[in-house]
């Protein structure tokens, strides 16, 4: 089974969840793979998923077949290059990969709805895919209504919310931090199904993935 990796917002950790997420599956013996179908400003995310899976050889241009330089929004990176991104394009270059490797844990760029093209965002690639939704939350104060918000419109693409990530992208801990799992489990009937501390590294990718 492949997946989606979805969050909240953007610079939340989602590769950071990703790589985790790969390391563990190789330890575990399996043939998985990151896809990040779009990067924007660099390639660190797509050279961090090379160094989980381990396999320096690997081509950049596999992980991540369209490189965009400017560090905005898909939409407007694009544009700026003059190259259209087209769903077709983003759809037929992670089948390419699905006849090499499984699972694959394909990575979006920037939140859920981020701007890929006129009338087309990242839910349309999802949607396209068709694949189960891992979302990545940023574990602070906002992120019960985020994650609430994210969740309903994955539903509504038809798609299954499969977990939800909850990962501290700061040391210090509030009431908020604190509370936001029960409150998002309560609100979206989804478990929690991994929470990574700040700096945390490992994760369990059978509890997550059910598989």
């Amino acid at each position: 089974m492949n997946y989606f990796i979805t969050g909240t917002d953007t610079e939340i950790g989602k590769t950071h969840t990703t790589c985790a997420l790969l390391r563990d599956l190789r330890a575990r013996g399996l043939n998985a793979m990151g896809f990040k179908p779009l990067a924007c400003g660099d390639r660190s995310d797509p050279r961090a998923m090379r160094a989980a899976v381990g396999d320096p050889t690997l081509s950049l241009d596999l992980i991540n077949p369209i490189y965009l330089r400017a560090a905005t929004a898909p939409y407007i990176a694009a544009e700026l290059e003059q190259r259209p991104l087209q769903l077709t394009e983003l759809t037929a270059a992670y089948h390419r990969l699905a006849e090499q490797y499984n699972p694959i844990l394909v990575e979006g760029a920037g939140g859920w709805e981020a701007p890929l093209a006129p009338g087309l965002t990242m839910a349309d690639l999802a949607a396209a895919l068709a694949l189960p939704v891992i979302l990545v939350v940023a574990n602070k104060l906002g992120a019960v209504n985020h994650t609430i918000l994210t969740v309903q419109a994955i539903r509504a693409r038809g798609l299954q919310c499969r977990a939800i990530i909850l990962n501290h992208i700061g040391e210090e801990w509030d009431a908020a931090s604190v509370t936001n799992r029960r409150l998002i489990e309560e609100f979206t009937g989804i478990p929690v199904q991994a929470e990574l501390i700040h700096g945390q590294e490992d994760i369990n990718s059978a509890a997550v993935l059910g598989e």
